[in-house]
């Protein structure tokens, strides 16, 4: 589990297909407390360390993920955002936040307001009724909270922290963000799934 708190920001390096995809991670923090099996949670999207030196790690990237991920994009040099799974008493500064990618969203617009950013993206049609204005989603790991939202886009404010301290800053209109639904919503559509079915 993560909070979608980004600490680091990561560089990818060598990528090599073996049965999976296996990435090479510079870390930018220290892994001796890392431990293979460990998950990480690479632009949002959570991966198990396979191996790892001083201050890089690699994991396998399954065929699943590539294609539900914006990680089939991902090349040498490519920054990430890193988050260490959450431990028992840690601060939870964002809102819990799985790892597993739902699904993309395209970036529409970056309008700069004042010392911020209005991002409005494009989720995919199955995605766009799990968020609702002042909730939370996750974007590339980070969490943020939902400003406004309508049939087919929603908008979020990047404070000029998470500009900063983000991927966020390295993206464009047309570029696919990935997304992770608030857990909360995604079992609350089940619930209703599940009764309208029986009924």
């Amino acid at each position: 589990m993560f909070t979608g708190i980004i600490t680091h920001i990561g560089t990818v390096g060598r990528i090599e297909k073996t049965g999976d995809t296996r990435m090479t991670v510079s870390a930018g923090f220290d892994m001796a407390d890392v431990a293979i099996g460990a998950s990480i949670a690479c632009s949002g999207c959570c991966l198990t360390v396979v191996d790892k030196g001083e201050d890089w790690f690699a994991a396998d990237v399954s065929a699943e993920t590539l294609s539900k991920t914006n990680l089939s994009s991902w090349q040498e040099g490519t920054r990430i955002n890193l988050e260490r799974a959450l431990k028992v008493g840690d601060e939870l500064g964002g809102h819990i936040v799985s790892g597993h990618v739902d699904g993309p969203a395209e970036i529409v617009s970056i309008i700069s307001e004042g010392d911020s950013h209005r991002l409005t993206l494009r989720p995919t049609p199955e995605l766009a009724a799990f968020v609702a204005q002042k909730g939370s989603v996750a974007l590339d790991g980070i969490s943020l909270t939902v400003n406004e939202v309508s049939v087919t886009t929603f908008g979020v404010n990047i404070i000029q922290h998470t500009w900063n301290e983000t991927t966020l800053s390295d993206r464009k209109p047309g570029d696919q963000l990935n997304m992770e639904v608030d857990m909360l919503a995604r079992y609350v559509a089940r619930l209703i799934d599940v009764r309208d079915t029986a009924e």
